[in-house]
């Protein structure tokens, strides 16, 4: 079938996905010559390289007190304007967050955060978190949250969309047993899309849920809301 991802192994156990299509809309957005030079200071500050081994959460969230391995790790897929993130990571600082996005604009505010706020426990990958996911290694999350990706609306589009059996698997191999798989979308057969694909991954229980209290609205979710778009919340915990 067109654009179906495969899966691929890879050297730490946990499978890695290769698409032929991106699953992100390009948006063109400069930036003002202040805040691009603040988005370079930064990044080189708080980022973690797409291409790389495979990482050690205590090397990538070292502090000068030494990090609490204990502490649960959130991957944060698509931020967005880096509402969600900023606001949830103040909510949650027991949890060290990574952010993934590819739009400069929501990934230099929050890097604006992690710098100002401050929110030491955050880093960001600027970038695809496909490319990305071999850095990631097997039952190594406690969280991983996919807040309104990109809908790919048309019927010819839906190939690309994130959110498919095979992203589902490679992200269930790298939670943790009792980690949390946390979806949400405004787009009805998206959510009808993202239900079928994680009941179909044995390892995972849930289903769809009433919004949680914890997330934040964005002005994304307005929008839909705004547009009288129903929102769909869902979660999975890995079971086995």
């Amino acid at each position: 079938m067109r654009g179906i991802g495969t899966l691929t192994d890879s050297e730490s156990g946990a499978r890695v996905v290769a698409r032929p299509a991106s699953t992100f809309k390009v948006r063109r957005r400069g930036l003002s010559p202040k805040r691009q030079a603040e988005f370079d200071e930064w990044i080189e500050k708080w980022s973690v390289p797409i291409d790389g081994p495979l990482l050690d959460w205590n090397d990538t969230f070292a502090n000068a007190d030494g990090r609490d391995p204990e502490r649960g790790v959130v991957l944060d897929i698509g931020f967005g304007h880096g509402e969600s993130t900023i606001q949830m990571a103040r909510a949650q600082p027991d949890y060290d967050v990574l952010g993934v996005e590819v739009h400069d604009p929501g990934v230099v505010t929050v890097l604006d955060a992690i710098e100002n706020d401050p929110l030491p426990h955050v880093r960001v990958v600027y970038g695809d978190v496909i490319q990305f996911l071999h850095r990631v290694g097997p039952e190594s999350l406690r969280i991983v949250r996919v807040f309104f990706p990109d809908p790919w609306k048309k019927p010819r589009q839906h190939h690309r969309r994130l959110v498919r059996h095979d992203m589902v698997t490679a992200l269930t191999d790298r939670l943790e047993i009792g980690g949390e798989l946390q979806l949400a979308t405004d787009i009805v057969d998206y959510a009808e899309l993202m239900h079928e694909v994680c009941e179909a991954e044995p390892r995972l229980t849930g289903g769809i849920v009433e919004r949680p209290d914890e997330r934040p609205l964005t002005r994304f979710e307005q929008r839909g809301l705004d547009a009288g778009r129903p929102i769909t919340d869902l979660r999975y915990r890995r079971t086995s």
